[in-house]
């Protein structure tokens, strides 16, 4: 395993990080035990993973938890979410630290390395800054966090939220959407946060667009029709068969890994997954270096204009039309 240093947290973290949401939740929305949730995480640990990835939303906290147990702990570093509104309800400041110690006994861990507010709307920024940093730093304080981080939502496709958080150094680590017809953080916001050294995870590298070629297809289908992708590729069986090859990935979804996780700035890619095998699968694709230089310039010019694609919400684009690629 390769480690990083997460910005000035001086946190010693693995690249590849272990996510416990997405669609599978280590397997829970599969159907999968929680005994066996916990197995993917010690499958992880195993092969050198130390960042692990969930929150309270996820309902993974006891599982990771469980998998954990018995580990040098000093070695792991462990990142949570916790909620700060449900739907309209902005929360206040003592569910908030309720929340911290709900999640401290579900994790059964006396402190919390990265605790993070999960997916404040850009627009309740004031309740942020006002209402719960100053729990967090009291959290800080009495030792129950390390670090303070803050994630967006998907829904934040222009990273409102992160960009404006920027201006307050409480915030050490930032969990930011980025992959590859998702690149707009490359542009802003990773530099910004590679200045000012905040640590930078990044989510969605695969999630279900790389994963399922049929989800790729029909996304790659839908931006064609529309001219923001070259006709040629609609309706091929693997419209991305050009990252595939010798030199290149053995798979789109290994591609998507690497090129995220060569992506200057970025700290920790993570990864989520119900099944061990790719755990190991998906630990490979990200230690490899990063992809070939070709390849990562017709990735751009393909998909560089593209926002918001894969992030569970309604795919956007500029307006610019399909780019001509050689």
């Amino acid at each position: 395993m390769d480690y990083t240093t997460l910005g000035r947290t001086g946190l010693k973290v693995s690249v590849a990080g272990l996510g416990c949401g997405g669609f599978s939740r280590l397997g829970l929305s599969h159907g999968k035990t929680e005994a066996e949730a916990a197995d993917i995480v010690r499958t992880a640990l195993d092969l050198g993973v130390n960042y692990i990835d969930t929150a309270e939303a996820y309902e993974t906290e006891g599982a990771v938890g469980l998998g954990i147990s018995g580990r040098d702990r000093g070695t792991l570093v462990i990142a949570t979410k916790g909620r700060v509104h449900r739907r309209d309800e902005l929360y206040s400041a003592d569910q908030i630290a309720q929340n911290i110690d709900a999640s401290l006994r579900r994790l059964k861990t006396d402190y919390i390395d990265v605790y993070q507010p999960h997916a404040p709307r850009p627009e309740s920024f004031d309740h942020l800054i006002e209402v719960v940093l100053p729990v967090l730093l009291r959290a800080r304080e009495n030792g129950k966090i390390q670090h303070i981080g803050l994630t967006e939502s998907g829904d934040d496709i222009h990273h409102r939220l992160l960009l404006r958080a920027t201006a307050h150094a409480e915030f050490e680590v930032m969990l930011l959407a980025f992959h590859m017809m998702h690149q707009n953080a490359c542009h802003e916001l990773l530099p910004r946060l590679q200045a000012e050294q905040t640590g930078a995870v990044g989510m969605y590298a695969v999630r279900n667009i790389f994963a399922r070629g049929e989800a790729l297809r029909a996304k790659v289908s839908e931006l064609c029709a529309v001219g923001q992708l070259p006709a040629e590729l609609d309706g091929k069986e693997n419209p991305l068969d050009f990252l595939v090859h010798d030199r290149g990935a053995e798979t789109v979804a290994a591609a998507a890994y690497r090129f995220a996780r060569h992506q200057a700035g970025m700290n920790v890619v993570v990864f989520g997954t119900g099944n061990p095998r790719h755990v190991h699968s998906n630990v490979a694709s990200i230690m490899k270096p990063p992809l070939p230089v070709e390849d990562i310039e017709k990735i751009h010019a393909l998909f560089g204009h593209l926002i918001g694609v894969g992030l569970d919400a309604t795919p956007r684009a500029t307006n610019r039309e399909a780019p001509k690629v050689p």
